[in-house]
């Protein structure tokens, strides 16, 4: 119970730092973010709110001004189960990406996540 609580806690001291500090957003030309747009639509991120690597993860999409959609995995969330269906455990982040071939990968660390997401929009 108090280990919860000092969770929960820690987990809103951390939000609120990445809301209070978060960095701005790359700006790009209009055809520019199109195409980035269309890299990241078949792109979704699997996180928990508070998770310091969700938000780790969550701050460089935000800076990489990229529409990824975010799906929370919390207890009781029916996206949970899409996690476990599609992924094989309960992990996050993860970055679900469907490549043009129609394969699905499931890329779970958070440093190899932004790696991934920075390579996709270099140049653009």
């Amino acid at each position: 119970m108090v280990l919860k609580i000092v969770r929960n806690a820690l987990g809103l001291v951390i939000v609120s730092a990445d809301v209070l500090t978060r960095w701005k957003k790359v700006k790009r030309t209009p055809d520019a973010q199109a195409k980035v747009d269309a890299k990241s639509n078949d792109m979704t991120l699997y996180h928990f709110f508070a998770c310091p690597f969700c938000v780790k993860t969550r701050r460089a999409i935000h800076q990489l001004n990229l529409n990824i959609t975010k799906k929370s995995a919390a207890q009781g969330s029916p996206y949970r189960e899409e996690l476990i269906a599609g992924g094989g455990k309960v992990q996050v982040p993860c970055l679900h990406i469907r490549h043009a071939d129609g394969k699905d990968e499931w890329m779970y660390e958070s440093k190899q996540i932004i790696e991934y997401l920075k390579t996709q929009v270099a140049g653009a």
